[in-house]
């Protein structure tokens, strides 16, 4: 059986449950799209929450960008795992017994504003699609490649798979789906890693062997790694070479990024209790650990595969030459791949050979003109693919590359459900049902939610076809809109009396325009190709890249915010006591003394 038959398989499998779940649990009132009927166990919410998370940025990018940088993008794992803890500790229990549905409808009601509701709306929908543009772009290299189509035509495809489950199942369908994909991405991302592990290394844990010995050189894995990349003219693998400013500031914008965004936030009001919320985000990081403790190992194991491949003789002997990459079996994902034009080699100087180096380096100037080389001749590697290209660089069976075609688009649907929920419920329940038509009927709502996700699927689908970076990196704006927008104001209503309608508002806003406003001057107005005035690698504000920015849009959220309550009408004394009786448990008396 060829490798595209398998392929369909697994893909087509994997999506007949997906669909079949989501028709045996179609959401039939408001309160099951929204919630899911507020009856799902922990445990299962917490395997969900987890499947929501993992979007194709943890998934399929995540380890490209830790693979191509090494040290400096542990970032994404700290910043994200770091993020669950604070949204356990500080918000899922409490927002959970507020008891609303949506993060907009909190604020709504603890700000006592309709305009407060209406711009909760909008970050959350500013947030929300700039992160669905990242999931859409990990769908179309996924379904790109394993139906060897383009990378266009595999994002429309996907996109239509996403419109027939999210539309009609909502949180009830979504959160049985996304407890399916979780299974089914876990084990597409772990076996290949325990079997590139035993390769290199013979330890079938892949986070011990990315500490031992590589087993064909008997030298530590990652000190090989180090001195091939050093080699080849490229920073070393294991040490830190960017900018610690700007690397706190990152971390710091994923963390709190991670706390504020909608659709995670939602799958805490659909357990019954609120000891519940806080079961369901220990058993969420559980199950995020199980690929974040793999994730590292997947990168370097993968960039030791890869340069061994380019330079099969050592880095001191000849690169491969163009006719084994046309022969020899282990090269032939290389042309699968490069029909999805993600990725591509040129011979330019015509000795028949691909050279892969950095052709950046001022330390392989003398080297690239002692051998005739004209610069690195793998000229496009996007980062995205090497997750989904890891078991055929590896030259695993045919098997584990299907399930990891299932994995990674398990990954990157089930977190474009999720979000695409948060859009439709912002849409309908915040913005149709409490501001502009109240007395619309629950029909009504649930028809309004379903076209506002189609929306938002048919945006999400165009702005992914060119977006603004990989995935992983297109998601971390997504985090840092969170983190300037909504993360203060959710933290501001919980733990502060002081702020008021006013406030809320006016932080909202600042937090908002200044991080879209710096995102859009270094990413291009409205990620607009060629309408950038700033790049990343010189950015307008001291080190600060536009993915980081979102932790100084969090501080001028707070510090306008509490600027404009102290100038303004004091809060009313019921939502102080509204405050303060979501924040103490109900029941509790006063300390005594004996």
């Amino acid at each position: 059986m060829d490798q595209f038959t398998i392929n369909l398989l697994f893909v087509g499998a994997s999506f007949a449950l997906y669909i079949g779940i989501a028709i045996w649990a179609r959401a039939g009132t408001t309160s099951e799209f929204y919630a899911a009927g507020r009856g799902i166990h922990p445990v299962t919410n917490g395997m969900a929450t987890a499947a929501d998370w993992m979007s194709a940025a943890s998934f399929i990018s995540m380890a490209g960008l830790i693979a191509f940088v090494g040290y400096d993008n542990s970032t994404y794992l700290m910043g994200w795992t770091g993020g669950y803890v604070l949204l356990a500790l500080l918000l899922a229990p409490y927002l959970r017994k507020f008891g609303k549905y949506t993060v907009s409808e909190f604020i709504g009601d603890r700000f006592y504003s309709p305009t407060a509701r209406l711009v909760a709306v909008i970050c959350l929908i500013v947030a929300s699609v700039t992160y669905v543009i990242g999931q859409m772009t990990g769908v179309g290299v996924a379904f790109g490649r394993f139906l060897e189509v383009s990378n266009t035509t595999g994002l429309l495809i996907g996109a239509a798979v996403v419109f027939a489950y999210a539309v009609f199942g909502g949180m009830k369908g979504v959160t049985y789906t996304q407890v399916a994909q979780y299974v089914v991405l876990i084990l597409a991302y772990t076996i290949p890693a325990v079997f590139i592990s035993l390769q290199l290394t013979g330890n079938p844990i892949p986070g011990l062997g990315l500490f031992g010995d590589h087993t064909a050189s008997g030298e530590p894995l990652l000190a090989k790694l180090d001195q091939i990349v050093r080699d080849l003219g490229f920073a070393e693998y294991t040490v830190h070479h960017g900018d610690t400013f700007n690397m706190v500031l990152f971390t710091l914008s994923l963390m709190i990024g991670t706390a504020g965004l909608p659709h995670v936030i939602m799958r805490f009001f659909t357990v019954p209790k609120v000891s519940d919320a806080r079961w369901s985000a220990g058993w969420a990081l559980v199950f995020i650990a199980l690929l974040y403790l793999t994730a590292p190992a997947v990168g370097a194991m993968a960039r030791l595969n890869i340069t061994d491949l380019m330079w099969p003789n050592g880095t001191d002997g000849q690169a491969v030459s163009l006719e084994q990459i046309e022969n020899e079996p282990q090269y032939d994902w290389m042309a699968t791949w490069q029909k999805t034009g993600l990725l591509g080699w040129e011979d330019k100087n015509g000795d028949g050979r691909i050279q892969y180096y950095n052709d950046a380096s001022p330390a392989m100037e003398e080297k690239a003109a002692a051998n005739g080389w004209a610069g690195n001749e793998l000229t496009n590697f996007n980062r995205d693919i090497l997750v989904l290209a890891n078991p055929e660089i590896a030259n695993l069976p045919g098997w584990v590359v299907g399930l990891v075609a299932a994995g990674g688009l398990a990954a990157a649907l089930s977190t474009a459900a999720g979000l695409l929920l948060a859009i439709s419920s912002a849409v309908s329940h915040d913005l149709i049902k409490g501001a502009i038509n109240p007395s619309i009927s629950e029909r009504g709502e649930l028809l309004s939610a379903r076209i506002a996700m189609a929306v938002a699927i048919a945006v999400a689908t165009y702005l992914g076809l060119n977006p603004p970076g990989f995935a992983a990196q297109t998601v971390a704006l997504a985090f840092g809109l969170a983190a300037a927008s909504i993360f203060p104001a959710l933290m501001m209503g919980i733990f502060s009396t002081k702020i008021n309608n006013h406030g809320a508002v006016a932080g909202m806003v600042a937090g908002l325009l200044v991080t879209v406003v710096y995102i859009f001057l270094h990413k291009g107005w409205f990620f607009i190709p060629g309408t950038a005035s700033f790049d990343d690698a010189d950015p307008l504000l001291f080190t600060v890249k536009s993915t980081s920015f979102g932790a100084i849009g969090a501080a001028i959220n707070f510090a306008v915010a509490y600027l404009v309550a102290g100038m303004t009408k004091e809060t009313p004394q019921e939502i102080k006591e509204l405050v303060r009786s979501v924040r103490i448990p109900r029941g509790a008396a006063a300390a005594q003394s004996h």
